[in-house]
């Protein structure tokens, strides 16, 4: 009885803890845990619930320009702004296409507009050139590039960060004669830049092993000082620099939150009433397992925050949508297994047994409803753009944690109930 007291007593510490956790932030040591509502730290909103700045981009094309490409290549440069951003946690923004050669970008929470465009990345075309400034390779020519960690060549000892770049076929053979003749150039002029909207990049260096042969195989690897975020920074500097033109800025402005300002509070109010009300339905249905679901749920929604503030999830009214939804399937897995445990109450089992055995009953519902529902949300994160992608994480994550609390915390907790002699079958639905 003692310990199942004290394990008791833990768990609702812990969840206490987490609540605060959410509500007030937490600061231990060198780990700092923002609050659910910090604007700086905290979860990131969407630019229907906090604003941000709207850029209008227009094509310059050059001289000889294939205009019947035009389509395709505005299409490609709105999937590349797309990427861009999602790749910088900015999931909420928007990229869509105005008329036949402007584009116009929205990103939340950024309300300085030259901030923005500086969050997306340079506008102008990729350039390789050589220490005389003469062009080697344009953006056109890159297949794609990456970052990644370990060995960059067979002699090599230490494993470190680097980016990995892939050329086009026609573009493989000029690189190649170009590191050729770095690699036979003098101390000084032995690199090749990459600038992009006049800005270096990065000014990587032949090694002199390749002035007979130059760099081969279709690509190349840039090493050196880099850390984990620096490489991951220049790979995608590279790819949204496969632009087919320059694009100038012809309209910035910062735009305010599209849905008001108290969106967020009203929303967060709604989702409070919501649970409260699912708490005491609970509580009325099912008694004392009511009560234990209502305290897992609170362990859920605190837990559910953390994750999402630590994770600075870019978070718009349909990434609350999400976040509600889930909530309603953790909700979900628990009538499921509270009406097993009435049916096993029912054929004459103990209290203890019935809980054992329903929730044995419960587990393949569950796992099936849920597993299915996680594959939805993963197509919907891969294959979608925008809030779309922001519903899809708050809607993952909060499934997969709902089903985590439902089979564990809730099961630990009504287990430790029924070791305090609580066993009479009214007080479990029956």
């Amino acid at each position: 009885m003692k310990k199942s007291i004290l394990s008791f007593v833990a768990v609702l510490l812990v969840i206490a803890l987490l609540c605060c956790t959410a509500v007030f932030g937490l600061t231990v040591g060198p780990i700092q845990i923002p609050n659910v509502l910090d604007e700086e730290n905290g979860i990131r909103r969407g630019l229907d619930l906090v604003g941000g700045s709207s850029i209008t981009f227009e094509a310059q094309l050059p001289d000889g320009y294939n205009t019947s490409n035009l389509q395709s290549d505005m299409n490609s440069v709105q999937a590349m702004m797309t990427k861009r951003l999602d790749s910088l946690g900015y999931t909420e923004a928007t990229v869509e296409l105005v008329g036949d050669t402007r584009i116009k970008v929205d990103i939340p929470a950024i309300s300085d507009p030259q901030e923005a465009v500086e969050v997306l990345g340079a506008t102008a075309q990729l350039q390789f050139l050589n220490a005389d400034g003469e062009v080697i390779l344009g953006g056109s020519d890159i297949k794609s590039a990456s970052a990644g960690y370990g060995k960059v060549s067979q002699t090599s000892v230490a494993e470190e960060h680097y980016v990995n770049v892939e050329f086009t076929d026609e573009a493989a053979e000029k690189w190649t004669e170009a590191t050729k003749l770095a690699a036979q150039a003098e101390d000084g002029k032995n690199y090749i830049k990459i600038v992009m909207d006049e800005e270096t990049l990065s000014s990587p260096s032949v090694s002199s092993e390749y002035a007979e042969t130059g760099i081969t195989g279709g690509g190349c690897i840039i090493s050196g000082n880099f850390d984990a975020d620096s490489a991951r920074t220049l790979a995608e500097q590279i790819n949204i620099g496969q632009l087919p033109f320059t694009l100038e800025e012809v309209s910035m402005s910062a735009v305010g939150p599209s849905l008001g300002e108290k969106a967020l509070s009203t929303s967060l109010t709604a989702g409070a009433i919501g649970i409260l009300l699912v708490m005491i339905f609970m509580i009325v249905m099912y008694r004392v397992p009511g009560f234990i679901a209502s305290i897992a749920l609170l362990f859920y929604t605190a837990l559910d925050a953390v994750i999402l503030t630590v994770a600075h999830v870019n978070l718009s009214l349909p990434g609350i949508a999400g976040i509600i939804l889930s909530i309603g399937m953790a909700v979900d897995a628990n009538v499921i297994i509270f009406e097993r445990i009435k049916d096993e109450l029912h054929n004459g089992k103990t209290v203890r047994a019935a809980i054992d055995s329903g929730f044995s009953r419960a587990w393949t519902a569950i796992i099936d409803s849920n597993i299915t529902t996680i594959i939805a949300a993963v197509v919907l994160y891969f294959f979608g753009s925008g809030t779309v992608v922001g519903f899809a994480i708050t809607f993952g994550i909060g499934v997969v944690l709902s089903m985590f609390t439902a089979v564990t915390v809730t099961r630990f907790l009504l287990r430790r109930i029924v070791e305090f002699n609580i066993r009479n079958p009214k007080l479990y639905g029956a």
